[in-house]
């Protein structure tokens, strides 16, 4: 009996492979970019935990994500116990849906467009944002990547135009009410079996793409969550103990609903306090920097929630 640990990016791997080591749990790694797979067999035992990201892609796996959605099919038809099974997936790899799913759970998602179609963008903006400001961002992206902000429907039509531009790899835009909020601040709360365990909020005044996972730390420049300690800037995350108490429930409610054990759900607030829900991720990764700051560990708590599912099997 296994952890079996499913994903395609070695470098996000590392910081929970050291969690299941030091809980001396046994585990096996899944590296999902190609394989062969034998669906008249079962499938071994064990637990499956599901970390496919949305931006595989990015990393040359274009097809990763297709298919752990086959794989995960295969598990859950042998009734085995997978963590963030078929429906996380989805999710994951679709904002669109994902925005369905929580509008349907009484959470309120900024105003969306979804464009297919980049000779569309300009007059989709013009008609439903009068125009501008705006945010453009893929359906399936991962890390922030490719989330940009216009002021006019004309920069953006420069953007589209231009050598910067980059097709959504599913050929979905979405075009996205761009939510003042007083302060350059997200907040990003995080889950472990479907519990809140911590908030950190994110200052994203160096832009939209962000990540906190350790590899983007040490090398990833379109991933600015380096350091920072001492006097000065405010560090770009900071973990918080706690987030509004209704809305809390209302995403571990949805959570549950969508079979969802592990994910960061990343909202903002505009200046007049209204709070709007824009991301679930849910391959997450957690900043250790923040972490040594607050003397907290998500992969140990991770790590031993697994294990905890591990000995339930």
């Amino acid at each position: 009996m296994h952890i079996h640990v499913i994903h395609e990016n070695a470098a996000w791997l590392d910081p929970l492979a050291r969690a299941l080591d030091a809980e001396r749990l046994p585990w096996r790694d899944w590296f999902l970019n190609r394989g062969t797979f034998d669906l008249s067999q079962p499938p071994p035992a064990g637990v499956f935990y599901n970390r496919m990201s949305a931006s595989s892609h990015t990393r040359d796996h274009r097809y990763a994500a297709e298919l752990t959605a086959s794989v995960l099919a295969w598990l859950a038809a042998h009734g085995r116990r997978i963590v963030n099974g078929p429906r996380a997936l989805d999710l994951e790899i679709s904002k669109a849906r994902q925005y369905a799913a929580l509008e349907a759970a009484g959470i309120r998602t900024p105003k969306t467009v979804l464009v297919a179609g980049a000779e569309l963008l300009v007059a989709a903006a013009d008609r439903h944002f009068a125009g501008g400001p705006v945010i453009l961002k893929p359906n399936r992206g991962g890390k922030g990547l490719g989330v940009r902000l216009f002021h006019t429907a004309e920069a953006l039509g420069a953007h589209v135009g231009s050598h910067d531009y980059e097709a959504p790899v599913d050929g979905i835009h979405l075009l996205q009410q761009y939510v003042r909020a007083p302060t350059a601040l997200i907040t990003r709360a995080e889950f472990i079996g479907g519990r809140f365990l911590y908030a950190v909020e994110v200052d994203t005044s160096d832009g939209f793409e962000l990540c906190p996972a350790d590899a983007c730390a040490v090398g990833d420049a379109f991933c600015p969550a380096g350091p920072e300690t001492g006097p000065g800037p405010r560090a770009k995350f900071t973990i918080i103990d706690d987030i509004d108490a209704a809305l809390k429930a209302r995403y571990e409610s949805f959570l549950a609903a969508n079979d969802i054990g592990i994910a960061g759900i990343e909202f903002i607030a505009d200046a007049e306090g209204a709070v709007f829900t824009y991301d679930v991720n849910t391959n997450t990764n957690y900043n250790p920097d923040a972490e040594a700051r607050a003397g907290r560990s998500a992969m140990t708590a991770l790590a031993r929630f697994l294990g905890g599912e591990l000995q339930n099997c």
